[in-house]
């Protein structure tokens, strides 16, 4: 069953146009990843999806109904929660201030709800922290908040720009350990990283762009089994 679905979706900034007729879906439950040299629309991508960059052509829709034409907050009403490239945590927020901020009570089915108890739960160093501003924060430290405060608006679908991006190795592993983890939930996710060997052992389907535009869609064995891909499309 899809959840999220890009259809021919195009996108400009003023008079230079990024996206030339995107199209991807990812399923309920499923791991799909943006893959992509720099540059080639992926930000742009997830810009369009929450209403930040609207399209000027094409639709989304979130369980089949549009949300192109809506504005942001109303995209995270409908249950996308945002990790976004920066992390962009509140500085002068505690980190417990950090995640109620934009909490959400609402819950779909029988989903657990998230809360803070949860999040700490799933990053146990942020509760130790929980007092400090997020300005005082390590780079990884704001990104699991990042990920927590987006949880906390218990999203249907979560999206990541640069989930691991300017990361400790260490951290890293324990950004994939958290994926990892949320995937068993039954949570959706769209993930934009450069680890590819990460996003295969994650993910089940991938979306290459280049240039604006899908050109190569395929499950992680598929992905595993082709080198050329990354040659082509991946590599510096």
């Amino acid at each position: 069953m899809t959840l999220l679905a890009l259809r021919d979706v195009e996108t400009c900034y003023g008079a230079s146009q990024v996206l030339f007729g995107v199209t991807l879906d990812v399923g309920v439950g499923e791991v799909v990843t943006l893959l992509g040299r720099n540059g080639v629309g992926k930000t742009t991508t997830v810009r369009s999806v929450m209403g930040l960059t609207p399209p000027r052509a094409g639709t989304i829709e979130l369980d089949g109904h549009a949300i192109h034409a809506l504005p942001p907050y109303r995209v995270a009403q409908a249950g996308i929660g945002l990790v976004p490239e920066g992390r962009q945590v509140f500085p002068n927020l505690t980190v417990h201030e950090n995640l109620v901020a934009t909490a959400a009570t609402r819950a779909h089915s029988d989903d657990v709800p998230w809360t803070v108890a949860r999040v700490f739960a799933l990053f146990p160093s942020l509760r130790a922290r929980a007092a400090m501003l997020g300005a005082t924060l390590s780079g990884g430290e704001q990104q699991m908040l990042a990920i927590g405060r987006a949880l906390m608006t218990n999203p249907r679908l979560l999206i990541l720009d640069e989930a691991t991006e300017g990361l400790a190795p260490l951290v890293r592993r324990q950004i994939w350990r958290c994926l990892q983890e949320l995937r068993t939930t039954g949570l959706s996710i769209l993930v934009i990283d450069k680890n590819v060997d990460a996003l295969i052992r994650l993910a089940d389907r991938h979306y290459i762009l280049e240039k604006g535009t899908v050109v190569w869609t395929g499950t992680s064995p598929e992905l595993a089994a082709d080198a050329t891909l990354r040659t082509r499309f991946l590599g510096v």
